[in-house]
């Protein structure tokens, strides 16, 4: 019998003594070292410390105590979520000589608490600035799915290594897409729950005014777990998806997609019996508003590190938040005027309608060697552009769920998109698809 794959699966078999957390540790690392060399998801490896936690919860089980649902399960981290005794890099060498952390992140200390142990940080755009995981210092991470293309960005380590098998449960971050993006290009399932929800503390920041930080999982059952251990609340009940009032997200969202893309979110809709759309106003304009928070945030974090040794950043991410740092303030506010209105608009919508559907990505991830999409008709970035149909919806608050879909080919992915606390609904839909056999899990899920 093989290994077990999925988060609840492992759990499962080290609670029952069946499995033991230094092996699945130790495997879990080995792994990585074989294997990452063809992706490069994963910055650093803390074997020693891996090995003494799963060492001392192995004990834990063999004297009979409860040691969370996620027992000896292995976790990697985007490396802006703070280990203690690690140096945060948040991707970027001009973090390279500062102190260690004092403490975990609250969201590494619950998963922890929770009985899982973390394995390895990994790679993301430097200071979480892009849709590429193209790193001018650490590299490019690779897709699993075709090493030649682009595995998506910020958090593409977080979601790479759940895609390759090298581990069940990742961290990563979302302010614009950066969960959403690179769990949709690599076929894995992630969320960026309600702004606010899951405590920041810990993780270092981008865009005050838009980060989430969430999970990525090779299940909907893992995600769903993880997220009550992230959430610091017990089993929650999912209500009856044939209760929930879903629509299409329409306009600015059914324009550009591939026709892959466009067959996988038919099919979706189709399971579910969708017929009706709705459309969002201003999205265009809220894309935009988005951007000029990101540049504007992210500059004036930057801009004192920036005077003195702005030749050590990354020459992308150098330029851009410099620009940011220099935009008028009248912009900015206009931005966030922009953005009260956009979210009042968002949260109307919600009063007749439960669960919207939105394609997360127009296609299949870019190759390498020519990192571009097609917009309306036209070549253009994929690191400024991967975020298209993603970005909009950050400036609202929602709780947001990334599904891959079943298809021929290169993953792809969907937004299932909520009100505000309202991520039950989200995992009510996304059980429904996965049971329809619309979406793609780990052949162990439900173990």
């Amino acid at each position: 019998m093989s290994a077990p794959r999925t988060a609840t699966a492992i759990a499962a078999a080290v609670q029952a003594g069946s499995l033991n957390a230094v092996k699945v540790v130790g495997s879990a690392i080995a792994a990585i070292e074989a294997l990452d060399t063809k992706f490069n998801s994963v910055s650093r490896i803390l074997g020693p410390r891996a090995i003494g936690e799963a060492e001392a919860l192995n004990l834990r089980v063999r004297a009979g105590e409860a040691v969370g649902p996620l027992a000896g399960v292995p976790f990697g981290v985007k490396d802006l979520f703070d280990l203690k005794g690690e140096v945060t890099t948040a991707g970027s060498i001009v973090r390279r000589e500062s102190a260690a952390a004092n403490e975990d992140a609250v969201l590494v200390s619950r998963l922890r608490a929770a009985g899982a142990v973390p394995v390895a940080t990994l790679n993301m755009d430097e200071f979480a600035y892009g849709f590429a995981t193209d790193n001018q210092h650490f590299g490019v991470t690779r897709n699993p799915h075709d090493t030649a293309r682009l595995a998506g960005g910020s958090s593409g380590g977080s979601a790479a290594a759940v895609a390759a098998g090298l581990l069940p449960v990742t961290l990563g971050s979302d302010t614009n897409g950066s969960i959403r993006v690179p769990a949709s290009l690599c076929g894995t399932w992630g969320l960026r729950a309600t702004q606010g929800l899951l405590p920041t503390q810990g993780v270092y920041p981008f865009v005050a005014s838009l980060d989430v930080a969430g999970p990525f999982t090779a299940s909907i059952n893992d995600l769903q777990t993880v997220f009550n251990v992230l959430a610091d609340r017990g089993a929650t009940p999912v209500p009856d998806v044939g209760g929930l009032r879903i629509r299409q997200l329409g306009g600015w969202f059914a324009r550009n997609m591939s026709v892959d893309m466009e067959r996988g979110l038919a099919c979706a809709l189709a399971s579910l019996g969708v017929t009706e759309s709705v459309e969002l106003p201003e999205v265009e304009r809220a894309r935009a508003a988005a951007f000029v928070m990101s540049a504007a945030e992210g500059g004036n974090l930057h801009l004192p590190r920036l005077r003195v040794r702005a030749s050590a950043y990354d020459r992308a991410t150098r330029d851009r938040l410099l620009a940011g740092a220099l935009m008028p303030s009248s912009t900015i506010i206009q931005a966030h005027r922009f953005r009260r209105w956009f979210r009042d608009q968002v949260h109307t919508v919600f009063q007749s309608v439960d669960v919207l559907i939105a394609p997360a990505v127009v296609g299949a991830a870019p190759r390498i060697d020519e990192p571009t999409i097609i917009v309306d008709g036209k070549p253009v970035s994929a690191r400024a552009n991967l975020g298209l149909y993603t970005q909009p919806l950050s400036l609202a608050g929602m709780p947001i769920l990334s599904a891959p879909l079943r298809v021929e080919g290169l993953p792809l992915g969907l937004q299932l998109i909520a009100a505000p606390g309202r991520e039950d609904a989200l995992f009510a839909v996304a059980h429904a698809l996965d049971a329809a056999g619309v979406t793609a899990s780990s052949p162990d899920d439900g173990a």
